[in-house]
């Protein structure tokens, strides 16, 4: 669907993950290149103002440099055969005709990834995973748990499930560095905790001034309103707007607002799918996942 709108010239928003294959996910990038149409890819939790604070902390090199990652996204909504209840969400999800390889893998295990790619910039380079399906009947992976190693030498740990009893979408990114760490949970995400070595424990709050511009653009209401899931949808939407309009008025894109997950954030985001779950068939200790963008 997504490669029909993009071939016939519509700008294109769509959802995670991608498509089911890197050969697809390939086609897309090819018929975008030849139309130059706009695409945009909704991993969402990018669009959280405090997580583009955390990305601005790391960028100007509050952390240093990067030394682990853990990042997790815990969820108990499947933790029984839902499926067989006739749950549509459940249906299609834990369905490989219609979900592709992976089950948390690709549901939220990709938003996971994407996060840590967002936030700190780093390059996956090889994976060990271990993938369970726990619920007899399933076809997909319900759990996973994966080692990471990154091109500059960090590590990582990133582990996802859907089996969890009593976890609803807690999503957290921890990230470590030479110089300090910070700590982001989806759960209570108007609050980035920043610890710099030396330092006191510093709790910084959406809407205040004291934070980036980046963070500041995508704020809408005052400090201590909720404000969270629905706009950070808003904000990826906005950016790829900003975008199409700032092209329908030849004129550059705010860098502040045009910012949004692409299409190369969606075929990583497959190509790491493919590689956990191959990852999770072998005993091999590590399998290589760099994923190079088409020339």
């Amino acid at each position: 669907m997504a490669h029909a709108f993009a071939s016939a010239g519509f700008h294109v928003v769509c959802d995670k993950p991608l498509v089911h294959t890197s050969e697809q996910a390939q086609n897309l990038i090819s018929v975008v290149q030849q139309t130059g149409v706009v695409f945009g890819v909704t991993y969402n939790y990018t669009g959280y103002p405090m997580v583009r604070e955390a990305r601005e902390r790391i960028r100007r090199g509050d952390l240093g440099e990067i030394r682990k990652v853990i990042v997790e996204y815990n969820q108990g909504w499947l933790a029984s055969q839902l499926e067989a209840t006739g749950h549509k969400q459940a249906d299609w999800r834990t369905d490989p005709e219609r979900s592709g390889i992976a089950g948390a893998v690709g549901d939220i295990g990709s938003h996971a990834e994407n996060l840590v790619s967002t936030v700190t910039g780093l390059e996956l380079e090889a994976i060990c995973a271990d993938l369970t399906t726990f619920v007899p009947g399933r076809a997909l992976d319900d759990d996973a748990s994966m080692l990471l190693r990154f091109t500059n030498g960090a590590r990582g740990l990133l582990w996802c499930s859907q089996i969890e009893i009593g976890a609803e979408n807690d999503l957290r990114l921890r990230v470590f560095g030479t110089r300090g760490s910070l700590s982001w949970r989806q759960e209570d995400p108007d609050t980035l905790e920043l610890q710099q070595e030396g330092e006191p424990r510093q709790l910084l709050r959406r809407g205040n001034a004291y934070l980036s511009a980046s963070a500041q653009a995508a704020t809408r209401l005052p400090a201590g309103h909720p404000e969270a899931f629905i706009e950070a949808f808003a904000n990826v939407y906005r950016g790829v707007a900003e975008t199409v309009l700032a092209r329908l008025e030849n004129r550059t894109p705010d860098p502040l607002i045009a910012d949004f997950p692409t299409l190369a954030d969606g075929a990583r985001g497959v190509h790491f799918i493919e590689k956990a779950v191959e990852s999770g068939q072998t005993s091999q200790k590590w399998t290589p996942a760099r994923w190079l963008p088409p020339a």
